[in-house]
Formats: structure tokens, sequence, C-alpha cells
């Protein structure tokens, strides 16, 4: 991979856009109060934070009041699924066979130190859940991931979320890929508990937030003061909960058109990869699914030489919390695909930056990569 390659690897994160880092610059310089201080410093800082909560919560379609701020998606996945079943009635989760490790191991936590069972639902070839296979009985807690950080695949939070809800369960979503790309609304998705990672869209890396419905009780993971309502205590990373909010009103405003621009993108470079390498296996659907993802599995090839062989090319064979790895994607391996094919997995996901050239020539140089290894 070369210093200038064509950045293809924006669900493992995103560049800071230019306005983000504009509205940070003065919160890392001048404006450096504590917002829990009454000085006039201190003061600044809190209604930046606040500010930053109501641009969040409009993008969601929130009450500020329910937006907690974390240090990225991994805590505000924790913070949910620790949080809910520390006041649970009932030791059973329900989630998929393909979550991230942020979603993946606190369940493996809560079912080695807790005693609590996790029941995992079977997903299909696109690595969409089947809901009729729900298991009987009440349920504490549900969490499921919105987009698939691989596939793209948006799963069906909506009918998710009533049948833990029906089950006496709160209903948490994994939004860290979808937020910022497609439109998330937590009345629409009829969720409890749903987790943002600003990296993903824009904003920095080390701040996320916890969107947490009114009313819903959880407990805190960390112990301290009283910051975020007492649920993540803990001084604010106010130059990164500006950047966060400033991300989330800049998504708004971008949404639509970047949907129908980065939809087109990706067709295209499906075309061009599928025109020169017969039997390119498509994953990611092209219906109710990110934007700006396509995974692909190119047969009888290692995704990992693929790309070695196509250094202008920036991407990943899978998730990036995987990356090095020749071990095949579970995610892939879930939706029965043979483990031998699943290490032919290239996953290209474009973003705001990508323009229809450097589509071209990445097809090219991946397709050319790809066929000298005949």
């Amino acid at each position: 991979m070369t210093d200038d390659a064509i950045y293809l690897d924006h669900n493992a994160t995103t560049p800071i856009a230019r306005e983000v880092a504009e509205a940070m610059w003065p919160h890392l310089t001048e404006v450096f109060g504590n917002p829990s201080s009454t000085t006039a410093q201190g003061q600044r800082a809190r209604k930046a934070v606040e500010h930053a909560r109501e641009q969040l919560a409009a993008l969601l379609g929130a009450h500020p009041d329910e937006i907690v701020f974390t240090s990225g998606g991994t805590e505000a996945n924790n913070l949910a699924i620790r949080g809910a079943a520390a006041l649970a009635r009932t030791e059973v989760a329900v989630t998929s066979a393909v979550e991230h490790p942020a979603t993946t191991a606190p369940l493996a936590h809560l079912r080695r130190r807790r005693g609590w069972r996790v029941d995992q639902l079977p997903v299909d070839a696109r690595a969409r859940i089947a809901l009729d296979r729900m298991p009987p009985g009440e349920v504490g807690l549900g969490t499921l991931v919105l987009a698939h950080n691989e596939t793209g695949t948006v799963q069906p939070v909506r009918g998710f979320a009533e049948e833990i809800r029906s089950r006496g369960g709160l209903a948490h979503a994994d939004a860290a890929q979808a937020v910022g790309k497609i439109p998330v609304s937590v009345d629409e998705l009829g969720v409890d508990l749903l987790s943002v990672a600003g990296h993903k869209f824009c904003a920095p890396k080390g701040v996320g937030a916890l969107y947490l419905r009114r009313g819903t009780s959880i407990a805190p993971v960390l112990l301290g003061a009283g910051q975020e309502g007492g649920i993540r205590p803990g001084t604010e990373n106010v130059p990164g909960i500006v950047a966060l909010g400033a991300a989330a009103e800049l998504a708004g405003t971008l949404l639509d058109a970047e949907r129908v621009r980065q939809t087109r993108l990706r067709e295209r470079l499906w075309d061009r990869l599928a025109a020169r390498l017969p039997g390119l296996l498509r994953i990611s659907p092209r219906e109710e699914a990110l934007p700006n993802t396509l995974l692909v599995v190119v047969p009888d090839r290692i995704g990992a030489e693929v790309l070695a062989g196509a250094p202008e090319v920036a991407a990943s064979t899978g998730s990036a919390c995987h990356a090095g790895t020749r071990t095949p994607s579970a995610a892939l391996l879930a939706t029965g695909l043979d483990a031998d094919l699943a290490l032919g997995a290239l996953r290209l996901s474009l973003g705001r930056s990508t323009t229809r050239a450097q589509v071209d020539r990445a097809a090219d140089a991946l397709a050319r990569s790809a066929n000298a290894r005949s």
C-alpha cells in the first residue's frame, strides 16, 4: 500500500472532516475548562458539550437528555449490555451470529461470569437474521448490529426490538457503522439503547455515545462522579464531544445526497470488478444495505494477497479488528460460505472523498492483481 493509495477502508475509520476539525480546534487550545467547573472557562466547555448533545440527538431523532457520551462504540456497547444485564430480571440474551467483538465479548462475559444464556439467531447468505428463529420465553436483553461492518447488511432491528420488548427485555442496537451513512431514528427502530462511534462518520477516534431512552434504567460500568447523569462518570472529552456533535450535524446535511452518490459508485465498482473477474461472488446485498459497502469473494485467491498485489488500493479483507490474520471471517462462515472461499474476501468501503475516477482505478488494480495470480 502506498502513501497516496486510494482509500477504500472507510468502515475501518474515516478521515476527520474539515468542518469537524475546525469546530474541535478551539477546544484543544483556548477553551480548556473542565465542564464540571463553575469558572467561566468551565461553563464555556459545558455549553459546548450540551450543544453537541443537541446536535447528535437531532441526527438520531432523540431528546438531548437521552444522549450519554462515551469513549467510543466499544464502551457504548459494554455500557448498554453490561449495564442492562445488571438490572435484568431474566438472565437470557438474544443476539445474532454475526456481531462485532465489541458485542460478543461483553455477552461472553455475561455467560462465563454471570451464568447468562446467550442465544444467537442464525443468518442467511447475506448475513441477515432469521427473526422467525427467535427462542421462546422471557428475555432480559436483546442486542443486534444495525448495519454489519463487513457485509453492509442492514438488519431488521425494528422487528427484533418488538420481539425483545414483548418478552420483557431491553433492546439494544449497535449502530456504529450505520449512523451518518443511513437514516437512523431511535423511535422508528423502537430500541431502548443504541451505540454510536464517532470515527465511523468523520469525527475523531476516541469519542462515541450511547442513546438511552427516557425511562430506561441501566447500571453504570464505571464508578466515579456524576458526569453524564452518573451513567458514564469521568471528566468529559470536550474536544472529542464537540467534534462528534459537528460530525452529526454535517452528516445530517449530507446524508441523502451521499447515499445516492455512494450507492452509484458501489455499483460501478461491482460492475467493473465482475466484468474482469469471472466467478466473483458478491456477498453484500444491493438493497437494505449500507450504500458504501461492497464485500466480494475472489474464488481461488487469498484476499490479503490480492491486496498486496494492488498497493495503490487501501482496503481490508474483512473486519479491521481481525486484520493481518489468515483465518476466515467468522461472519462469512456464519452465512454458510465455505472456509476456503471466505479467505478470498475483500471488503471495499467507500466514503465522502471517494471519486468515480478512484473507483475505476481501484477496480482495475484489484482485477489486475487477482488475475496475475491465476
